[in-house]
């Protein structure tokens, strides 16, 4: 890690619990160098994890974190951006956390266009608890709930939050460094949901399995089939089958959920009078006054 960004980390969890060749160092140092490049400020960002590999990347962040609970991570969000709308919340999420258990809240969160920026670690499997296969695990790959491959369907979960009502979605891979880092920015830039997905290797729980070798032959197979979403214009769909597409997928303006929130207590205050609930201003709390 570059020593520009240490004052980013609480050292004193070092060393991580990421297993070698885990690419979710990588998306943690995009994330790191997305914020100093934005000059956020530590005390006014709020760092959400749920559970799972990716979510440990809290614990290691020195910023306000909180380490919540498996799918509820943009639950507690959510929670966090209406109270403090002034402040920079950003979830860190993995595959099956988001889509699976937390595929509801994801769905909603996208709908509401809340201003939270998703930063989803894709390694297409359950790599902490166990090795199962997730919503994003690619057909016919194996896991230890698939051992002769799976046969459902993918999401495609920059199509779903597309649909959902994101206001801005990305993909890169933690090959693709500069990229991650230029989306990252760029969601927590804009106002409203952002989903970036970082596609990230596991070599002890989908790569091993799936005769992928180790985290360098992973990066290396990033390389090989991911597609800037630009160059798909000139592609069929038999050329794109199995290819990665990255780079800006979608963006769009819509007014942002906490904005018209406050326009509504707004309102509600002028037509009933003191006693009603107020607008937050910087530094409060909603909450109603006498």
């Amino acid at each position: 890690m570059m020593q520009e960004l240490e004052k980013y980390l609480r050292r004193d969890r070092f060393p991580h619990m990421w297993c070698p060749g885990c690419g979710n160092g990588i998306v943690l140092g995009c994330l790191l160098r997305a914020i100093k490049k934005l000059g956020l400020e530590q005390d006014k960002t709020i760092i959400v994890g749920g559970i799972g590999c990716s979510s440990r990347a809290v614990g290691y962040l020195d910023f306000n974190t909180l380490h919540t609970t498996h799918g509820r991570a943009l639950a507690f969000a959510t929670g966090i951006k209406l109270a403090r709308p002034e402040l920079n919340v950003i979830v860190v999420t993995g595959d099956g956390d988001a889509t699976a258990i937390g595929g509801n809240h994801f769905i909603h969160a996208a709908r509401r266009n809340i201003d939270l920026t998703v930063v989803l670690f894709n390694n297409n499997i359950y790599g902490m608890t166990g090795g199962q296969y997730s919503p994003l695990t690619p057909a016919n790959k194996k896991a230890t709930t698939a051992p002769h491959g799976t046969i459902e369907p993918v999401f495609d979960v920059a199509e779903l939050a597309r649909a959902a009502g994101a206001t801005f979605v990305g993909r890169s891979t933690t090959y693709h460094t500069n990229l991650l880092t230029s989306l990252i920015a760029g969601g927590i830039e804009n106002k409203g949901f952002s989903l970036v997905e970082a596609i990230t290797a596991c070599p002890t729980n989908f790569g091993r399995r799936n005769k992928m070798k180790g985290g360098a032959e992973m990066l290396l197979w990033q390389r090989d089939n991911a597609v800037h979403v630009q160059k798909t214009k000139q592609m069929s769909p038999g050329e794109l089958e199995g290819k990665i597409v990255i780079g800006l997928l979608h963006k769009k303006e819509t007014p942002e959920y906490t904005f018209v929130y406050d326009q509504i207590i707004a309102r509600a205050r002028e037509e009933s009078g003191p006693g009603t609930l107020t607008p937050l201003k910087g530094g409060e709390s909603r909450g109603r006054t006498e």
